[in-house]
């Protein structure tokens, strides 16, 4: 399989984990976006009844709308059942690096709330630990942005802004903030790091997602991968 089979693999594999009357956190991406289509082919065809999505971004509320997913906001919900995303990187204590989307900040919200978090993803993003091959991102006050890079330095972190691809100027978030991406060398305490990061004046949320994940499935040129915490 090439690695779009690989997503569509896990993406449908995911599926096992639904029941009727339950409340699915929405992730960002690419391979979360297939997962949202196949979702709403079960529901069209009555395979799955009363499923509400509550999206961690624009872009997954656009997708689930588009599909017939019903929407809810986080507001609206007593529970999140499960909760589906994908990862940039994926370390053997199934801790995460997430984020190259923006939507780090709602995606942790959601996450952390929901009763099983399942992340999807190819073998690509599995790593012998965080930061081996992506940055950080760290979403960032834009007034404190620079002052946050100094403080990076401090972690021996190779820290930029990241920039917009179609626009001019920084990425902003869809709380209107900045991204900052920090190349750590290696990240021997993911939960430690994630918490130090926090209490940097001026950050708002960083992609270290440590000891939340509770099933990895991942897609090989075998078939899907389960692990499990």
């Amino acid at each position: 399989m090439n690695v779009e089979d690989m997503k569509k693999a896990v993406a449908k594999e995911a599926l096992r984990y639904i029941e009727d009357d339950m409340v699915i956190g929405l992730g960002t991406g690419s391979t979360t976006a297939y997962f949202i289509q196949f979702l709403s082919e079960k529901i069209q065809k009555g395979e799955l009844e009363e499923i509400y999505g509550v999206p961690t971004s624009y872009q997954a509320k656009i997708l689930a709308m588009e599909y017939g997913v019903p929407v809810v906001s986080l507001d609206q919900v007593d529970a999140i059942d499960v909760a589906v995303d994908g990862a940039d990187e994926v370390d053997p204590n199934l801790n995460l690096i997430k984020g190259r989307g923006a939507a780090l900040t709602m995606e942790k919200i959601i996450e952390y709330r929901a009763g099983t978090f399942i992340v999807l993803v190819d073998e690509t993003k599995l790593v012998d630990y965080l930061c081996q091959k992506m940055p950080v991102p760290i979403e960032v006050i834009p007034a404190a942005w620079k002052a946050i890079l100094e403080e990076l330095s401090i972690f021996n972190a190779e820290a930029e802004l990241r920039m917009g691809k179609k626009k001019d100027g920084p990425v902003v978030t869809e709380n209107g903030n900045f991204i900052i991406d920090a190349k750590f060398q290696r990240i021997e305490d993911p939960l430690d790091m994630e918490i130090e990061l926090n209490t940097i004046p001026g950050v708002v949320e960083n992609g270290i997602f440590a000891d939340i994940a509770d099933i990895v499935l991942v897609g090989t040129k075998e078939g899907v991968k389960k692990m499990e915490r």
